[in-house]
């Protein structure tokens, strides 16, 4: 069987945050999450992940996911180190599994190298396998040394290296496959006695090289899929090309993304073909966009839903529903439990706040529509107000088919315009309008001859 251990139980003290590091987000994902995803794609059937710190917050966020946990003790006198983090998982290795050793912050790594890398170690019957990279400059890592039948000799961490180790190029991205009596084996040989008071995983290699076994190195081709995120500014160098790759995705699909290196899509992000993206525009948390779109600029859409053939400017949608053939901006503010009709216009200035709107209707500009349902073929007029909160409740506001709502009037929640209904220009409505009935609500003008020069 092929098993992973996933090593998530360090502390990352330099991300400075109370967030666990592997939680931490590339593209709207948790890192950890990507790592799993990656393994189990990659035809990993058990798959352990090592937890430490912030055990429960790592663990709550990934319990939907197929994935066996275990906790690393945390405290004085624990030894750790990578070698401790997987003897903690020892207990679920067979002798005869083919364990691919992970780590959780390197959320690049694709599901294709793994399963190419584990290929690599079983084509090769190599007792272990280390995936290398060659690095223009690979200052803090451990170098490969090779042998002359170019099997892997050993790695050397660089506080440890010479000057002409230094020179090396070929690093340890610390991910290893073995084979599992093997691992179980060579992790019963290793010990604390190093300058960290650690147990290395690293030391494993030696161990097993040792006792003879051959050792391979698999070199990844592209070293951006092995970087690790350590700080913040390693966060965003591992989200830029996350986003590159994500947008890319998507442009390979049929998707037009003018600018994309200003254009910000999270990975749960499904998008139809013959859509343009225009830049400034970010996509989260799973939304779902159409075909034949115009999405942009200067637009923020979380979590909603956007039917074909729709254009959104210069707007923020979030948790809302908008149905094909709509327009929506620019300056457009669709708060949470919108749900937007075929062929509406939702103008300049307009905010909707949990209602639904029937297909046909418009409200062009300036105006606030909250707790609202408004029926199809409708016209809000500009600067009109559902009032919809008494100060301490919130009201509904029902508009029927083809009803039109004058500008500048108020409609105070709970009211009802039936079909047809006319509400004047400038009227506050607190009463029912019914069917076909003209509303005004407002005083008679009143002209004072004269005002202006009084004293």
């Amino acid at each position: 069987m092929n098993m992973s251990i996933i090593l998530a139980a360090g502390e990352g003290t330099r991300m400075k945050s109370d967030i666990p590091k592997t939680l931490h987000k590339v593209c709207g994902k948790e890192m950890i999450r990507y790592i799993i995803e990656a393994s189990i794609n990659s035809g990993i059937e058990k798959n352990v992940v090592v937890l430490g710190h912030g055990k429960e917050k790592v663990g709550q966020n990934i319990k939907d996911m197929n994935v066996i946990t275990v906790e690393q003790p945390i405290g004085e006198g624990v030894p750790y180190g990578t070698g401790y983090a997987v003897m903690v998982a020892e207990k679920y290795i067979n002798d005869e599994d083919t364990v691919l050793i992970l780590c959780g912050d390197g959320p690049l790594i694709r599901k294709e190298t793994l399963m190419e890398f584990l290929n690599y170690h079983k084509k090769n019957n190599w007792g272990a396998t280390v995936m290398t990279a060659y690095l223009n400059n690979p200052k803090g890592y451990g170098r490969i040394i090779r042998k002359e039948d170019n099997s892997l000799d050993k790695i050397v961490e660089e506080k440890d290296a010479s000057e002409e180790i230094k020179n090396i190029n070929e690093i340890n991205t610390g991910i290893f496959c073995f084979k599992g009596n093997l691992l179980k084996y060579a992790l019963s040989k290793i010990t604390t006695d190093n300058s960290q008071g650690e147990y290395y995983l690293t030391d494993t290699i030696k161990v097993l090289n040792h006792e003879g076994f051959k050792i391979g190195g698999y070199i990844i081709e592209d070293e951006n899929e092995v970087k690790a995120v350590n700080d913040r500014v390693q966060l965003a160098e591992v989200t830029e090309i996350m986003r590159n790759r994500i947008n890319q995705k998507h442009m390979y699909s049929g998707v037009t993304i003018i600018d994309p290196s200003h254009t910000y899509i999270d990975d749960s992000v499904t998008i139809g073909r013959d859509t343009v993206i225009y830049p400034n525009t970010y996509l989260e948390e799973g939304t779902v966009i159409g075909c034949n779109c115009t999405i942009g600029p200067n637009t923020r859409i979380i979590n909603s839903v956007i039917r074909d053939n729709v254009t959104v400017e210069s707007s923020k949608v979030v948790e809302s529903f908008v149905d094909e053939g709509t327009s929506v901006g620019p300056f457009a503010n669709l708060r949470p439990g919108s749900k937007i009709g075929k062929k509406v216009k939702i103008g300049d200035f307009v905010e909707v706040k949990k209602s639904t709107i029937g297909d046909n209707s418009k409200s062009s500009h300036l105006a606030y529509i909250g707790d609202a349902e408004i029926g199809k073929n409708v016209n809000i007029g500009c600067g009109v107000v559902f009032v919809n909160y008494d100060g301490k409740n919130k009201h509904k506001t029902i508009v029927k088919d083809g009803a039109f709502i004058g500008s500048n009037a108020n409609l105070v929640a709970p009211v009802i315009v039936e079909e047809e209904g006319f509400v004047a220009a400038g009227s506050t409505i607190t009463e029912n309008v019914e069917q076909g009935s003209l509303a005004i609500a407002r005083a008679r003008q009143v002209n004072k001859k004269g005002f202006k020069n009084k004293d």
